[in-house]
């Protein structure tokens, strides 16, 4: 018997490949509720095993993966299951796989290459007690990065066979275990390519700030503006402006991405925030993810990043409204017959749009919008989307006086972060023990707790919501900016200010003229 690792969603469990060779009929069969891409093992195995130098005998060879009722599709057993053989063959011991984790794909000629999952793999092994992973070599420094398991790559069945026919004690000699040095990692990272920098946008404070105020809170930020204005270029520069990842952070997305097999070579862990921008044309399935076998989609891959949507009606209203249920969840739940799989969906949605199809509008000496045109158009992005935005600004044409100013008046993105990370810090320090990171995260029993309000302040609140007809949601969204406004101002007590000012960032055009 020989235990290997399977991905559900995010997550993995451990299996249990267990070979018989028997006398009978020669042939091979497996069983263990499988699909027909998981039987093509054992073919390769055969092949493999025969180019290796190992010939099978010729008998009835069966192989059972359990637990049985469990459906099993997308996964790889090619290692485990030639491990199992080669173990009825009296080749390698049964003890020596006592509490290990084979994991790997096989090649015809006998090498062994990456497969999906190993983070996720490394970290359930750890916890149910393996003391040691044998996964690909082009995977063992995604594996490396679980500390407190051992970890070795192998590049060959025969690297694995001289592996575990080694003494014990001269193991680590023969083929050294993976290590990663995670400091020096996250070190690398922040020293490594600076994205765009707050400097090279000239003028737009009203949208710096609301930038800012995204980044400190994790709030969603909508952008309306005529094309050219620089609402893609303010984009880009936010995530130089974000936190930087938590190691906690940073396994959680690694681990989307070791799934989807986007960890290159190299790269054990996804250090920087992400930032995706996918194209309008994008479909569905790879928005949300998806699929006959299912794989994380971009709402995913942007967790603990930002997903930027960039002309934002042009995705249409059914695409843009699968969106709805993932911003309050932060997760996304894909069911199929096979079962439930769950990805992590907690991102910033930036969104940037024109207020009309040509883009000039209100300008009526330029926009020959008729107003049909114009409620179709805005009308691809629904009302219950629209009041998922904490912040929605209007980002107008810039002034030439602040494209001809003189360089260096504009504040860069380092001191721009500086602000971000003592926010950051008090909400960290506000939230201890709770579970939460971020103002955003907060629901409306947080809300209660963490965010009391005097006398003026519920008056003020009371008005905005009586006179602007709010919804509980929008009621809410505002406190939590506001309370991310004090954050940055570095006061504990949300004073009026504070609430008008998040009321006035719910206030872009799209949300005036698009309902």
């Amino acid at each position: 018997m020989v235990t290997t690792g399977a991905v559900r969603g995010i997550s993995s469990y451990l299996l249990r490949v267990e070979t018989n060779i028997s006398s009978g009929l020669p042939g091979f069969n497996m069983v263990g509720f499988m699909s027909g891409e998981v039987r093509e093992a054992g073919e390769r195995v055969r092949v493999a095993l025969k180019n290796a130098g190992i010939r099978l005998p010729a008998a009835r060879i069966t192989v059972n993966l359990a637990p049985a009722d469990i459906p099993k599709r997308g996964i790889v057993i090619d290692l485990p299951v030639a491990v199992g053989e080669l173990i009825c063959m009296e080749m390698l011991r049964q003890e020596d796989f006592e509490d290990v984790l084979v994991a790997g794909e096989l090649g015809l000629n006998g090498e062994i290459r990456p497969v999906r999952g190993v983070l996720p793999m490394v970290q359930t092994a750890k916890e149910q007690g393996i003391r040691l992973c044998i996964v690909p070599k082009e995977n063992l420094e995604e594996g490396a990065v679980v500390e407190g398991i051992k970890v070795v790559g192998m590049r060959s069945l025969n690297e694995l066979i001289m592996y575990m026919t080694t003494s014990p004690r001269k193991r680590d000699q023969a083929v050294p275990p993976g290590k990663v040095d995670l400091k020096a990692l996250f070190e690398d990272a922040a020293a490594g390519p600076a994205d765009p920098d707050f400097s090279e946008v000239r003028g737009q404070a009203v949208a710096k700030k609301a930038m800012e105020i995204a980044a400190a809170g994790f709030h969603n930020l909508l952008m309306t503006g005529p094309p050219g204005t620089g609402k893609s270029m303010l984009a880009k520069c936010l995530p130089g402006i974000m936190p930087p990842m938590t190691l906690e952070e940073s396994m959680e997305i690694s681990a989307v991405y070791s799934v989807a097999g986007l960890l290159g070579q190299g790269e054990p862990l996804v250090l920087r925030r992400p930032f995706l921008a996918p194209h309008h044309s994008i479909t569905r399935t790879a928005l949300v993810g998806g699929g006959i076998i299912p794989m994380p989609g971009q709402i995913s891959l942007a967790h603990r990043g930002v997903l930027f949507l960039d002309e934002l009606p042009e995705f249409g209203r059914e695409q843009l409204d699968l969106l709805r249920q993932p911003l309050e969840d932060h997760e996304v739940t894909i069911v199929r017959q096979s079962g439930s799989y769950r990805y992590p969906s907690r991102f910033i949605l930036l969104g940037a749009c024109n207020p009309c199809p040509c883009g000039h509008y209100p300008d009526r000496n330029r926009c020959r919008c008729k107003p049909w045109e114009i409620k179709r158009y805005l009308g691809r992005i629904s009302g219950p989307l629209l009041d998922r935005m904490d912040l929605s600004i209007t980002v107008p044409r810039a002034r030439i006086e602040d494209l001809q100013s003189a360089g260096g008046k504009e504040e860069g993105s380092a001191s721009v972060r500086a602000r971000v990370m003592e926010a950051c810090e008090r909400q960290q320090y506000r939230f201890r023990g709770t579970g939460l990171r971020f103002n955003a995260d907060m629901g409306a029993a947080d809300l209660e707790k963490f965010c009391p309000l005097g006398e003026k302040e519920k008056g003020c609140l009371k008005d905005l919501f009586e006179s602007e007809a709010m919804s509980v949601r929008a009621y809410h969204r505002i406190i939590r900016v506001a309370r991310t406004i004090a954050d940055l101002e570095g006061t504990e007590r949300i004073r009026e200010d504070h609430i008008y000012l998040a009321y006035t960032y719910r206030q872009g055009d799209l949300l005036r003229f698009g309902r």
